[in-house]
C-alpha cells in the first residue's frame, strides 16, 4: 500500500483518519505513486500554540552558543544518514548533482550557522546591537539597543524545488535565534522533507517543541497567527501577494518575509567576445543554470542579456555545450545529467509559459516547445531569442524550467536598463573583465537585485555560480522577488528577534545585558581577577593599579627600540606646533604596554592567553612627567561550549594624575573554566 505521509506536531507523529481526502504524489519520471498527503483533521491552532509555549521554553533555556552546537550536531547526524535522502530524492526527478545541491547544501547551512553563531553571537540570551549611548553628563543614564527572541513561532512555507535546503535554510537562523519552527513543504517534495524531519527527531537532539512539520494543506493557518509570529514564504509572487494581504499581516503584526520568483538576468560584457575566458565562463554558467534541477530554481537565469554583436556566437556555443554535456532522462540511468521536472503539471505549466513567450516574439533557437512522449515530466532545454529587447513578456513571464531567453543591448546603460526591467530580481551576474563596464552596470542595477555576481577570468573557476545562494550572503531581492531577505549570515537570525532601545542606569543595563557598564557596581575583593577561573569570575570584578610615571627616557627608549620615531615623540618644537599636542608626548602603544605591566598578575593561573584588543581609543596626550594608572574590570564572560576555557572581555581605562581619561579599550583573554588546581588534578 502507498504510504500516507505523517505530520510531526505537538511532540508526536500524526496521520489523518482512514478515508481522509488525500493527494497522490507521483514519481517525476515513472508516474508511480510515491506517497499520499493530507492534513485533514490536523489541529493547526494547537500545533502553533505548542510551539509558542513548549518550543519557546525549551529554546529559551539555551544560549546562542548552545543552540549553535546543537545545529552542528544535527548537521552531523543528517550527514551520517544522507544516503537515505539521496535514495528518495531520485523520485523527484533529481540527478545526484541536483540532489547534492539540495541535501548537502541544506546540511551545509546548518554547519555555517553553527560556526557563525559561536563566532559572532555571545554565549548569552541577549544580543547587543551597536555602541552604548551616554544620555547624561554624569553617566548615570545610559541607552543602548538589544535584540531578544520574538515570542511566537516561525511558520516556514517552502517551494517544491528544494525540499531539504528550503527547509533547513529557514530553520537554521530561526533555531539560532531561539524561535521554534513549523515546516510546511510544498506537496510534490513533501516525502523528502518528512524523512529529513524524521531524522532530526530520531537524533534525539531537538529541544521539545522546537521543530514541527505539516504534510498537506495549511490553508487556514493564517487565521491562527498573531503578534510575535513570523512567516517565511518561498513561492510565486502572486501567492505571496495574496498572503501578505491577510489581516494577520496587515493588522495583526505578523511578520511576513517572502522570497518569490524573479526574472533573473546574466549580462555578457562587450569585451567578453568569443574566445575570451569570460565568454566561455558565461556559456558554462548559462547552460548550468538551464539544466541544474531541470531549471527549477528561483535563481536560474531567465534573461541572457548580451551585446548584439555576440548573440549569434552565444546561441551556437550554448547549443554545442548542451549537445556535448546534457543527457535528459531518468536520473537512475547511468550517464543522465538532467532529470525531470517535479510533476507533469509543472512541465505543462512551463510549456504554457514558453508558448506565451513565443507569442510575444520569442523564437526557439534551441530545443522544441513540446514534451517528449512517455510517462513522467521530462523536458529538454529550450533557448529562445527576442529581436525586440523591450518585449514586455520577456521581462515579466517566467517559464520555471530549463528555459532561458536571449536579448541584446548596444550600450552599458541599455544593459542596466534591461536588467532593471525585470522588476526586481534575486540575482544578476555579469561576465566581463572590463572594470569600467562592470562598475557602471553594477552601480546602476544593484538596487534592483538582492545579489550580484561579478564573473571574470580570475574567479571563473572558484566562483560558486550565479544560482547558488550562500548562507553567509543575503538571499532575496526587491520588487517582484518578494522584497524579503533570507540567509545573509547573522542578519537572518535577527529576522526572528526584536530590536529594543533600553534606557536606564549602568546598574540596570548591566543586569539586563549581562555586560558590565561603567558606573555599575564593581568588586574589589582583594583577589586579583586574573587569579579567578571562569567559574569563579564575575562581571564587575576589578583591579585598580598603582601609578607609573612616564619619563622622557621611557619615550626615547621606546622610540629607538621600536623604530617609531614619529616627530610628536622626538621633536619638541614640531610637536608643540601640532594642534593636538602640548609638546613631546608618549607613544600610545607605549602607554598600552605599560598598562599591561600595571594590571598583569604574572604567576601561572587561569588566564591562558591574551588574544587581542578592541575599541582602542587615545583620548588625552601624556607628556613626560605625567603618571598613569589603569582600572581593569571584567566586562563580559563568554564560556565556550566545546572547550575547557572561555573568553573574558575586560574594560581597561587609563587615567592620568588629573583623573583625566588617557585611553580606553577592551582586553580579550582566554581563561580556564576550572580553577588551576582542579584543572591540574583532572589532568
Amino acid at each position: 500500500m502507498t504510504r500516507m505521509l505523517q505530520s510531526y506536531v505537538q511532540g508526536a507523529w500524526w496521520e489523518p483518519a482512514a478515508g481522509a481526502k488525500a493527494i497522490e504524489v507521483l514519481d517525476a519520471v515513472t508516474d508511480e505513486v510515491v506517497a499520499t498527503v493530507s492534513s485533514e483533521g490536523l489541529d493547526l491552532a494547537g500545533a502553533l500554540e505548542y510551539g509558542r509555549t513548549k518550543g519557546q521554553a525549551s529554546l529559551a533555556a539555551l544560549t546562542f552558543h548552545q543552540r549553535a552546537v546543537l545545529l552542528k550536531q544535527l548537521a552531523l547526524y543528517l550527514q551520517e544518514h544522507k544516503e537515505e535522502l539521496y535514495e528518495l530524492s531520485v523520485k523527484s526527478g533529481a540527478t545526484r548533482t541536483d540532489s547534492w545541491v539540495d541535501i548537502e547544501g541544506g546540511i551545509g547551512v546548518l554547519f555555517t550557522y553553527s560556526g557563525k553563531g559561536r563566532r559572532e553571537l555571545p554565549n548569552a540570551h541577549v544580543q547587543l546591537d551597536g555602541p552604548l549611548e551616554v544620555l547624561s553628563k554624569d553617566g548615570s543614564f545610559l541607552g543602548r539597543h538589544i535584540r531578544t527572541t520574538l515570542p511566537g513561532i516561525a511558520v516556514q512555507i517552502n517551494a517544491f524545488n528544494f525540499p531539504i535546503w528550503g527547509a533547513l535554510e529557514k530553520l537554521a537562523p530561526a533555531f539560532l535565534a531561539g524561535m521554534p519552527s513549523l515546516i510546511k513543504p510544498a506537496t510534490p517534495g513533501a516525502y523528502l522533507t518528512e524523512h529529513m524531519v524524521r531524522l532530526l527527531v530520531n537524533s534525539g537532539l531537538l529541544p521539545a517543541g522546537s521543530v514541527q512539520f505539516v504534510a498537506g494543506s495549511v490553508r487556514s493557518i493564517f487565521d491562527h497567527l498573531k503578534l510575535g509570529d513570523v512567516v517565511g514564504f518561498t513561492g510565486s509572487a502572486s501567492t505571496a501577494d495574496s498572503l501578505r494581504r491577510h489581516d494577520a499581516v496587515q493588522r495583526g503584526g505578523v511578520i511576513f518575509n517572502a522570497e518569490t520568483d524573479s526574472i533573473n538576468a546574466s549580462v555578457l560584457g562587450p569585451d567578453a567576445v568569443e574566445g575570451t575566458p569570460e565568454f566561455d565562463a558565461y556559456v558554462r554558467q548559462l547552460v548550468t543554470e538551464m539544466t541544474t534541477k531541470a531549471g527549477q530554481k528561483c535563481t536560474a537565469i531567465r534573461r541572457a542579456i548580451v551585446p548584439a554583436t555576440s548573440a549569434d556566437a552565444l546561441v551556437k556555443a550554448v547549443a554545442e555545450r548542451i549537445d556535448a554535456k546534457v543527457t535528459v532522462g531518468d536520473p537512475r540511468t547511468e550517464g543522465v545529467t538532467m532529470g525531470a521536472l517535479a510533476s507533469v503539471e509543472q512541465r505543462d505549466e512551463v510549456l504554457r509559459q514558453v508558448n506565451t513567450l513565443i507569442e510575444a516574439g520569442g523564437q526557439v533557437v534551441y530545443g522544441t516547445a513540446t514534451a517528449p512522449e512517455g510517462p513522467g515530466a521530462l523536458l529538454h532545454p529550450i533557448l529562445l531569442r527576442f529581436d525586440d529587447a523591450n518585449a514586455e513578456r520577456v521581462h515579466d513571464t517566467e517559464a520555471f524550467g530549463p528555459v532561458s531567453s536571449i536579448i541584446t543591448y548596444d550600450s552599458p546603460a541599455e544593459a542596466a536598463d534591461l536588467v532593471i526591467r525585470g522588476g526586481g530580481s534575486l540575482v544578476t551576474s555579469v561576465a566581463s573583465a572590463d572594470p569600467a563596464f562592470v562598475t557602471q552596470l553594477t552601480r546602476k542595477a544593484a538596487s534592483a537585485n538582492g545579489r550580484m555576481l561579478l564573473l571574470d577570468r580570475a574567479d571563473a573557476r572558484s566562483s560558486t555560480g550565479h544560482g547558488s545562494p550562500l548562507p553567509m550572503l543575503v538571499h532575496g531581492g526587491p520588487g517582484r522577488a518578494g522584497g524579503g531577505e533570507e540567509l545573509g549570515g547573522i542578519r537572518s537570525v535577527f529576522h526572528y528577534m526584536q530590536r529594543t532601545a533600553i534606557q536606564g542606569s549602568p546598574e540596570m543595563l548591566t543586569a539586563v545585558t549581562g555586560v558590565w557598564h561603567t558606573g555599575a557596581a564593581a568588586n574589589n575583593d582583594g583577589t586579583h581577577p586574573f587569579r579567578k577561573s571562569l567559574q569563579e569570575l564575575r562581571i564587575g570584578d576589578q583591579v585598580v593599579s598603582e601609578r607609573r610615571e612616564i619619563t622622557l627616557d621611557d619615550i626615547e627608549h621606546f622610540a629607538n627600540f621600536t623604530g617609531d620615531t614619529f616627530y610628536a615623540h622626538m621633536d619638541e618644537e614640531a610637536a608643540a606646533a601640532n594642534p593636538f599636542f602640548p609638546g613631546r608626548v608618549a607613544h600610545g602603544y607605549l602607554l598600552v604596554s605599560f598598562a599591561a605591566g600595571l594590571f598583569v598578575e604574572p604567576a601561572p593561573g587561569p588566564v591562558l592567553a591574551n588574544y587581542g584588543l578592541e575599541n582602542l581609543r587615545f583620548i588625552t596626550p601624556v607628556s613626560p612627567g605625567d603618571t598613569v594608572r589603569v582600572t581593569l574590570t571584567a566586562k563580559q564572560i563568554i564560556p565556550r561550549e566545546t572547550d575547557e576555557y572561555g573568553e573574558v572581555h575586560w574594560d581597561a581605562v587609563l587615567h592620568n594624575q588629573n583623573d583625566e581619561i588617557v585611553a580606553t579599550y577592551d582586553v580579550l583573554t582566554l581563561v580556564s573554566k576550572a580553577p588551576v588546581g582542579a584543572a591540574v588534578a583532572a589532568a
